[in-house]
């Protein structure tokens, strides 16, 4: 019987010729990958690589094997959900990895229509960066992940558009650009900035958003950096300055001294992706949560969103 790992770890080599590059991957190491294709090979009887002057090659037998690899890594999976499903009933494990937004205002409404339909299933959410989340996808730690962006990896990664986020500008409601509801480009530098870090979804969607209007980021002036949307919120809400945040989130705090002002001309928003690796095995309860998230995902983003919310 072939470990799914050992099968995970030849088809990611095979596809990089590299074992340096597949570790990367696959965030393990070099050796690991090394061993476990040694061990696979010695399985087999077979060499799998031909390995001359650092550079790698499928053997024969290597080319032949990859289909059956693929083959098997789906056969898994499909196994794994039949010994989980009991007469047509949902069970097992549900983990999904996610940032901050998702996992504070987007996942707690989505489980608990998943969970109400699926009582027999168990779910966790991991909260942690949108980096972490992925490589908790990619290390097998998560069935599922949920990103502000597209990530760059291999082909066996899936994204899924799950909802529009508006990301709005927000001031203290007694601010002159409350009265005004709309502001100009150039207003924007008059202002002091509460922003995210520079890796947060939402300071990347302003920044590009700037820059497409011949704006650079930088040139707002900042007075406060905060780790996430609702700080700031809170921050705008006691009249430190003005910052951007997340709709979803705003919609939820519902703070009453808070007004959101629009910049002419400009759209800022966020698509939250739902993304899960092929390779990974995501069980019983898994296929579900994909199914559900796919024809459920309208009346989810009307509840997080309002009646006017589109759906993706």
């Amino acid at each position: 019987m072939f470990d799914p790992h050992q099968l995970r770890v030849f088809i990611v080599a095979a596809e990089t010729l590299n074992f340096s590059q597949a570790a990367k991957k696959l965030n393990l190491s070099q050796p690991a990958v090394t061993q476990t294709i040694q061990s696979l090979e010695a399985q087999l009887g077979k060499a799998l690589f031909h390995r001359q002057q650092r550079k790698l090659a499928l053997t024969e037998e290597g080319q032949a094997f990859l289909p059956v690899a693929h083959q098997l890594v789906a056969l898994n999976i499909r196994a794994r959900d039949l010994v989980e499903t009991s007469r047509d009933q949902v069970t097992g494990q549900l983990s999904i990895a996610c940032s901050t937004t998702p996992g504070k205002y987007i996942l707690p409404v989505v489980l608990s229509h998943f969970i109400s339909r699926y009582p027999r299933v168990s779910a966790q959410c991991l909260v942690t960066s949108r980096a972490d989340a992925l490589s908790a996808l990619e290390q097998g730690n998560a069935q599922f992940a949920f990103s502000s962006s597209i990530e760059e990896f291999d082909h066996h990664y899936e994204f899924f558009p799950f909802i529009v986020d508006p990301v709005l500008l927000i001031v203290p409601a007694d601010h002159p650009w409350a009265g005004k509801g709309e502001i100009d480009l150039e207003e924007l530098p008059r202002e002091r900035f509460i922003l995210r870090e520079e890796t947060a979804g939402t300071y990347r969607v302003v920044k590009t958003e700037l820059a497409r209007h011949g704006f650079n980021i930088h040139d707002l002036p900042v007075t406060l950096r905060l780790g996430n949307s609702e700080a700031i919120a809170i921050a705008v809400s006691e009249g430190t300055g003005v910052g951007f945040v997340s709709g979803i989130l705003l919609r939820h705090l519902r703070l009453p001294n808070v007004a959101v002002v629009r910049v002419h001309g400009m759209t800022f928003e966020q698509t939250i992706y739902m993304c899960r690796h092929r390779l990974n095995p995501t069980g019983n309860a898994g296929a579900a949560f994909w199914q559900f998230i796919h024809t459920e995902r309208g009346s989810i983003q009307r509840q997080l969103l309002g009646e006017s919310a589109a759906v993706v």
